[in-house]
């Protein structure tokens, strides 16, 4: 067989894994790489990964779609056997996992990274008017070439832009899309003749205020109709038709049709069914982890990352690359391989893309600290600059899927603590 063909069922694995994203790629290798000789196996019914922080530039038709993909089995860290299966429930006392085929799992460690999920069917008719009517959403690897087409093609009329109330999958990501978009029709002679609208469920632009002001000068170079407050709830796409739901300063709501002629959609997201219903969600539905340790607060075996753990950062690649030595580190402090446990710090980064060569670099902490990864001199993350263009554009894929995906903690190692037991 194949090293990276789907496994045949094994009863039992020192480790299981429950996600083959970014997350769950990362730590496998992270481990693999501090333990060769781990049993891990890794559970994920997809045949492709994806590349997801580089759909905003295909939206913007700076990225081919398919150098954001590659198959799952050449992804893959060698070591690692792949369950290509769903699972639907856990039952953490026995420690073991059924699967949709009802086969069941035993572990001694079990990892939850199987991210989140994008909820289409939250927003009355958005299903049935995807990929089509002007209606698309870069948080789709087959709906992001549908964008780029959509704003070559736009001459006139309202181009409507929506961000769902949070958490949701890189936040900067609805406004991202807008500022390209803005920017190609600038670039291009038709921006006067488009009225651009972003219409945000939340009541501020950015969560970490240090970077809103560079954010605003583009919100008024594009003359951006910014609304505050609104939640898409509905779309009509024959009728071209966006119905919103505006929270009021005094908790009441009215409800407001914006007709437009393109739409782009980004949707609440939630975690994933088989984690809700399961012992380890919070009262959310997000799997409960300590925020230094990503340990599950009630199972010690258990350990969490990636987008559907209930920490406050950010829900990004850059969140992941972090957390994946952390956990790594941490599970083999719990099967008594390594002394010190290790602590991550909340970290995230958005690489927020002003204009087609600028890039507005967020980087922060647990409570919007900032945390620039090169000093201030050689790239000021809080205005536009080009190199950090150059990192998103020629940089962080290669980063991604060679050292990220491999193992390789460029900049990620993490930091340990005091020796378990002292």
């Amino acid at each position: 067989m194949p090293a990276h063909s789907p496994s045949l069922r094994s009863d039992h694995h020192k480790v299981l894994i429950v996600g083959a994203g970014a997350a769950g790629i990362a730590v496998a290798s992270s481990l693999i790489r501090r333990d060769p000789s781990l049993d891990i196996a890794l559970v994920d019914p997809a045949d492709t990964h994806y590349y997801q922080p580089g759909w905003t530039m295909v939206g913007a038709g700076v990225f081919s779609p398919a150098s954001t993909a590659k198959p799952m089995a050449a992804a893959l860290p060698k070591g690692v056997r792949w369950i290509k299966a769903r699972v639907e429930q856990f039952d953490p006392n026995a420690q073991t996992v059924t699967l949709d085929d009802t086969s069941v799992l035993s572990y001694e460690q079990l990892i939850l990274c199987p991210g989140l999920k994008l909820d289409w069917q939250a927003i009355e008719g958005l299903s049935d008017t995807l990929g089509r009517n002007g209606v698309t959403s870069n948080y789709r690897y087959d709906l992001a070439p549908y964008t780029w087409q959509l704003v070559q093609n736009l001459r006139e009329g309202r181009a409507v832009f929506s961000q769902p109330p949070m958490p949701i999958k890189c936040a900067g990501a609805p406004q991202k899309a807008l500022y390209l978009s803005c920017d190609h029709w600038l670039r291009s002679g038709r921006l006067g003749n488009i009225q651009a609208q972003f219409f945000n469920a939340g009541a501020v632009l950015f969560g970490v205020a240090d970077y809103v002001p560079a954010l605003m000068k583009y919100i008024d170079k594009y003359a951006v109709d910014l609304q505050y407050n609104h939640r898409l709830v509905a779309v009509d796409g024959p009728a071209r038709q966006a119905t919103f739901v505006r929270t009021l300063p005094d908790g009441s709501s009215e409800t407001r049709v914006q007709p437009f002629e393109m739409l782009h959609v980004v949707p609440p997201q939630v975690a994933p069914d088989f984690i809700r219903s399961s012992p380890f969600a919070d009262a959310a539905g997000w799997v409960d982890v300590d925020p230094a340790t990503l340990r599950h607060r009630q199972f010690a075996n258990v350990h969490g990352l990636g987008d559907v753990i209930n920490t406050s950062n950010a829900k990004t690649a850059a969140a992941a690359r972090k957390q994946a030595p952390v956990v790594a580190n941490n599970v083999l402090v719990a099967l008594g391989r390594l002394p010190r446990l290790a602590q991550y710090d909340g970290y995230g980064s958005c690489p927020l893309t002003v204009e087609r060569g600028k890039i507005v670099l967020a980087e922060f902490t647990y409570g919007g600290k900032l945390a620039p990864s090169f000093p201030r001199w050689l790239l000021d993350g809080r205005r536009p600059t080009r190199l950090a263009w150059l990192l998103k554009a020629q940089i962080l894929p290669p980063l991604y899927w060679r050292c990220m995906l491999k193992g390789r903690e460029w900049l990620a190692k993490p930091q340990t603590l005091v020796e378990v037991g002292q």
